[in-house]
């Protein structure tokens, strides 16, 4: 990973651009995230914002791996959604664990895996035998298990607003790796 700090008051065409130039020079695709930083004058020793510039760019970076974006370039607002909510500092865990967080707590304390009962069931566009076959479960099981997950979660957790919440989450959660439970 190599952090490069460049001019430019665009960060999105400055990463397009390095990514071009570095991608000729070195004979394949780099990956490349932009951070906009407040304007630095020069011979100015304003750098206060950098630390958190870099942290933007870094966490844009571990996001576009994540999503299976190598070798191209983004900044945060390219990412949609997730660049809103990875953004927020430590939001991200917290809107994980608080869209998820009754399902982890029952996995880690029962040794299930029903939150990856949800992904399947989201996955499989909320389909009870698609689900049921990627699961490799029988139908009857499923049908607990999703009851199980309206317990802890509420019976609304299947209504739109609410499944795209969770779905959000799930993704967050992929992006972020495990949230402590």
């Amino acid at each position: 990973i190599l952090v490069m700090l460049l001019p430019g008051s665009d960060a999105g065409i400055v990463a397009r651009e390095v990514s071009t130039a570095l991608s000729r020079t070195l004979g394949g695709p780099v990956t490349a995230a932009g951070q906009a930083v407040g304007l630095i004058k020069e011979h100015s020793s304003d750098w206060r914002h950098l630390p958190q510039a870099y942290a933007a760019a870094r966490d844009c970076l571990t996001a576009m791996l994540a999503l299976g974006r190598d070798g191209q370039r983004a900044t945060m607002a390219d990412l949609g959604f997730v660049g809103v909510v990875l953004s927020g500092g430590d939001s991200p865990g917290a809107f994980v664990t608080g869209a998820l967080g009754p399902v982890l707590d029952y996995d880690a304390a029962r040794g299930t895996d029903l939150i990856d009962t949800v992904d399947a069931y989201f996955g499989s566009g909320c389909h009870l035998g698609h689900t049921a076959t990627l699961l490799h479960v029988h139908p009857d099981a499923l049908g607990q298990r999703l009851s199980r997950i309206g317990k802890l979660l509420g019976d609304d957790w299947v209504e739109p607003q609410r499944a795209l919440e969770i779905q959000l989450a799930l993704r967050l959660r992929t992006l972020l790796g495990p949230v402590p439970a």
